[in-house]
């Protein structure tokens, strides 16, 4: 007895010619047409589309090490286009993405070299990346330093989430970098877009203000104002969108809004309504950080559990995300600026209102 195939709906597959002159987007679409994880950065790109075209509120996650790698210039590429709307970074990461503002020594390198003799030389490498300890990282630490005195006044006046940290420390870099165009920091805390620390103590920043506080200009974060802030933005700021580039600190820091305002501030919220991530981690062992966005949603991170909404490709960033963003800035129309900074004391006195 035979039966209709449950697949005589679905698409033929059928082979494509590669041409010459193909654009981006071009290509990601021909991924499309193709099977395995090609087929998913299709996906993917067609979600990160959708976010931008249906005027969600777009965070962009940063773990790993992207942008000391130069791919801060696609951030920049997608905050000029207002694509992205609020930023969690791991620390390292802005304390990195610094160097080039301030034209500080930062090389593209071979991964395979003799370690112990590189340290005598005063090198030292993020995988295939070089750089130097005194030129790069001694000379960006004495510019974190003087960002402290100089800002001390402002700085010292309160508790500060590293949002508040980043947005003085953008807007001063902008006036006393080289080349501060090439800063995702400064782009940032110009286009209004907060910029949170996935971490206020795992990185070079905080290390910094260890040495301040003991010059005399002590300054005092607040992990709990991170945590609440970031829950206001998503509270208050409509469809909220996931793109996450690795897991991790800054995939869990943006997750946690959602049970942040309902498990623990015991308000009715169901969670981001989609996400997109890019990581080679599986869930098996944990390092998938949250592990699968189906899973997510049973901790309230996100709203349902939706194929077309919650996309995971696996993948290196540093391969899929250009892709990513060359398809979105080719396809999609600049937005109107959101400039959720000048909004932030709205949403966090709605939020103290709504507890």
């Amino acid at each position: 007895m035979t039966s209709n195939s449950q697949f005589e709906n679905a698409p033929d597959i059928t082979p494509r010619l590669i041409r010459k002159e193909m654009s981006i987007p071009e290509l990601v679409q021909f991924m499309g047409s193709t099977s395995f994880e090609a087929r998913n950065v299709f996906r993917g790109a067609e979600l990160f589309k959708n976010m931008i075209n249906d005027g969600d509120t777009i965070w962009l996650g940063i773990a790993g090490a992207g942008v000391a790698g130069g791919m801060g210039g696609m951030i920049i590429s997608l905050l000029e286009a207002n694509f992205i709307d609020v930023i969690c970074s791991t620390g390292a990461q802005v304390y990195h993405d610094l160097h080039f503002a301030f034209d500080l020594p930062v090389k593209a390198i071979s991964p395979h070299w003799d370690d112990d003799l590189l340290r005598r030389h005063g090198d030292t490498r993020i995988y295939d990346i070089g750089i130097r300890e005194k030129e790069t990282l001694q000379a960006q630490d004495e510019i974190i330093q003087q960002f402290v005195k100089d800002n001390y006044e402002a700085l010292s006046k309160s508790f500060l989430s590293s949002w508040e940290i980043n947005y003085f420390l953008g807007q001063w870099a902008a006036e006393k970098a080289a080349y501060p165009e090439k800063s995702f920091l400064v782009k940032a805390s110009q286009a209004g877009v907060p910029v949170f620390w996935d971490s206020l103590a795992n990185h070079s920043i905080t290390m910094n203000f260890v040495r301040t506080d003991r010059e005399g200009f002590p300054i005092k974060l607040s992990a709990q104002k991170d945590v609440f802030d970031s829950a206001a933005i998503a509270f208050f700021s409509g469809g909220t969108s996931f793109v996450e580039l690795g897991g991790g600190g800054p995939k869990n820091f943006i997750q946690q809004t959602g049970p942040t305002i309902s498990q623990i501030l015991s308000i009715d919220f169901d969670g981001a309504d989609r996400g997109l991530q890019i990581s080679t981690a599986v869930e098996r062992e944990g390092s998938l950080s949250s592990c699968t966005f189906s899973e997510a949603v049973t901790w309230g991170k996100y709203r349902s559990v939706n194929e077309d909404k919650l996309i995971q490709i696996w993948g290196e960033y540093s391969v899929i995300f250009p892709l990513l963003t060359a398809y979105v800035i080719d396809l999609c129309p600049s937005r109107k600026r959101k400039n959720i900074i000048s909004q932030m004391s709205n949403f966090i006195n709605k939020l103290e209102a709504a507890r």
